[in-house]
């Protein structure tokens, strides 16, 4: 085994955002080199990584030259220039997860064909080349209202989805390849994170469960562990691993499902990488998604992944109506609260309904847990100065 620790090894994050941001706590933890790849001359990887490169995650040439210069790729965001990476592989360069991965699941619509290949359930869905095709499946009753309409590339943290419930809503719909899915009555939102490392080794973190903002679309609390039936839970485990087997990834994959009225299970979408709903790890497990993502990727043991407490996690996002430098205000209310973690990403800018931070909130009992997380949302609100 490679020698990563304190030594001249180097790994690579293409993406400086706030996921690479903790990833860099872990590499600092093991003393292990980093060189971190952004658009952003103010990226809040800047600080934490030993090089610090401005350039376009989509720009091939910037991400091959990056990728020549350490000796292991990983990414901590799909926009990334995959032609670059099965280049930088072609010639023996180790990146993970994969850019067969990365292919599949850039786009929903192949993300979505892959799970019908392989098996895995999810909502029936359509397929459509651009908006033309897709209101001609209307017009031949192919497709009936309502439906999730999907962008099958480019859409995050809730945009690029709607729900269509009549004609007039297909109007704002942007005109590229999309997909029509549909519309599954269903209890919960629930999350699995699986690591699988370059051995195989396969572990699954316990089910949590996301509370969803009604108008951003944005998960705005994560439950760990989820309010379900053990056999439920047992079931969403189940099948998680089983999208884990069908890509072969290495590293992390946070599996974002739907349990139905009926208590089926279906796949909503996956992410390669450490994930929002992992974050109530970092204080509340063994293992946290970062360290686990770290071992993965490097060919290590994989670490316990069970709960030492419940928790749940907090969004911060910026409020609506203020834009420009931020300001956290009641952030001394919340740090007198107990058991309640901030942590604050490091962009200097708000704006309506932008990621700037997350706090954890951990307890025995989760109820308490979810009651305290509440005072905290309305708490601690991010303005701009």
């Amino acid at each position: 085994m490679a020698n990563y620790f304190s030594s001249d090894f180097t790994l690579g994050i293409l993406g400086g955002g706030q996921l690479g941001k903790m990833l860099l706590y872990e590499t600092r933890k093991y003393d292990i080199g980093t060189h971190v790849l952004d658009p952003s001359p103010e990226a809040p990887c800047r600080i934490g990584c030993d090089r610090f490169v401005q350039g376009d995650l989509l720009d091939y040439d910037r991400v091959y030259s990056f990728g020549k210069n350490v000796d292991l790729l990983t990414f901590e965001i799909e926009g990334v220039n995959v032609e670059a990476l099965e280049a930088l592989e072609a010639e023996g360069k180790s990146v993970f997860p994969s850019a067969a991965t990365l292919r599949t699941i850039q786009n929903k619509g192949t993300q979505k064909k892959f799970y019908e290949s392989n098996g895995i359930p999810t909502a029936p869905f359509l397929v459509f080349e651009d908006k033309n095709q897709l209101n001609e499946a209307i017009v031949r009753k192919q497709l009936r209202f309502p439906f999730v309409w999907k962008s099958c590339t480019g859409g995050y943290d809730g945009k690029g989805v709607s729900i269509i419930r009549r004609a007039e809503d297909i109007i704002p719909l942007s005109e590229g390849e999309c997909l029509a899915e549909k519309l599954v009555p269903f209890k919960n939102e629930l999350a699995v994170i699986v690591a699988r490392n370059r051995l195989g080794e396969v572990s699954t973190y316990p089910v949590v469960e996301m509370e969803f903002h009604p108008e951003a679309n944005q998960v705005e609390y994560v439950i760990c562990p989820a309010r379900i039936d053990e056999s439920v839970a047992l079931k969403a485990r189940d099948v998680a691993e089983s999208v884990s087997r069908a890509f072969k990834h290495v590293g992390l994959l946070a599996v974002e499902m739907f349990q139905t009225e009926t208590d089926e299970i279906l796949v909503n979408e996956v992410a390669p990488r450490p994930h929002n709903s992992g974050h109530y790890s970092i204080e509340a497990s063994y293992t946290n998604q970062f360290e686990q993502h770290l071992r993965a990727i490097l060919g290590l043991p994989l670490g316990k992944t069970d709960s030492k407490v419940g928790g749940i996690m907090v969004n911060l996002v910026g409020a609506e109506g203020h834009t420009g430098p931020v300001h956290y205000e009641n952030m001394e209310a919340i740090l007198a609260m107990d058991g309640v973690s901030p942590h604050i990403y490091g962009k200097k800018q708000t704006r309506p309904f932008r990621k700037m931070g997350h706090v954890t909130v951990v307890n025995e009992e989760i109820s308490e847990a979810r009651k305290v997380a509440e005072e905290v949302k309305n708490l601690i609100k991010v303005i701009s100065k």
